[in-house]
């Protein structure tokens, strides 16, 4: 069976859609089926996900992408530093 790839914003729409069902009255393995994971995968988004909303994930990803690029500049910094240390010094 070929593996899907969700976005957060769709997991989120799906645990809604799960937590609505659960309220209806459908077992956890009825909602799982319907939304067609398994109940790990189920559990383990909810643990991920549980409490957030659709815009609180588009922030956190706009984060990682700055702190990402941040990283980068800093290891591109410290590297252009220790050269210019080694040639202030002599040893090139």
């Amino acid at each position: 069976m070929k593996r899907k790839r969700r976005t957060p914003e769709q997991v989120i729409a799906l645990l809604r859609d799960a937590e609505a069902d659960l309220a209806a009255g459908l077992s956890v393995e009825q909602v799982c089926k319907k939304i067609g994971v398994s109940q790990q995968t189920y559990f383990r988004w909810k643990s991920q996900y549980g409490g957030a909303k659709g815009n609180t994930m588009k922030r956190l990803k706009q984060l990682e992408a700055e702190n990402k690029q941040l990283k980068k500049a800093v290891a591109d910094l410290t590297l252009e530093k220790q050269a210019l240390k080694d040639i202030a010094e002599g040893n090139f």
